[in-house]
Order: C-alpha cells, then sequence, then structure tokens
C-alpha cells in the first residue's frame, strides 16, 4: 500500500504525515510529496491531502490517526 500526503509543508501538512505513519505502521509507504507540480497533477486544490494508492480520500483537513485506520481498512 502507497500512502501519499500531498502539502507545501505547512504544520497541517506536517501533522497529516506524522498521522499517516502512525496509522499505517510498517503496512505501507508513507511518502510527502510537496512540489507544486506533482500536487496539481493529482487534482489536489486544498492542502493537506491524503492519497491511498494513487486516490485522493481527503483534502483540506487534517485526519485524526483513526481516520486514515478506517480509510486503509476499506
Amino acid at each position: 500500500m502507497k500512502i501519499e500526503i500531498y502539502g507545501t509543508g505547512c504544520a497541517k501538512c506536517k501533522k497529516l504525515f506524522e498521522n499517516a505513519q502512525a496509522a499505517a505502521g510498517s503496512d505501507a509507504l508513507v511518502s510527502k510529496v510537496e512540489d507544486i507540480q506533482q500536487i496539481m497533477n493529482a487534482g489536489v486544490m486544498l492542502t493537506p491531502a491524503i492519497a491511498i494508492d494513487g486516490e485522493v480520500k481527503s483534502a483540506g483537513k487534517v485526519l485524526s490517526v483513526d481516520e486514515i485506520k478506517k480509510m486503509i481498512s476499506k
């Protein structure tokens, strides 16, 4: 499983990245995408955003660890 966090490096983006790492544990590769062109190419208009296996699941808010775990388990 691949989880990507889209954001330019603000505090909310960093928090979402931390929450995603905690939710995924060692089961997934969690990466940050900070390049604005890549963010736009993914169709993300609001940051922070999270994508799971290439599909944007949420944008514009910091999800909790539990919310991310629910997304992963679907």
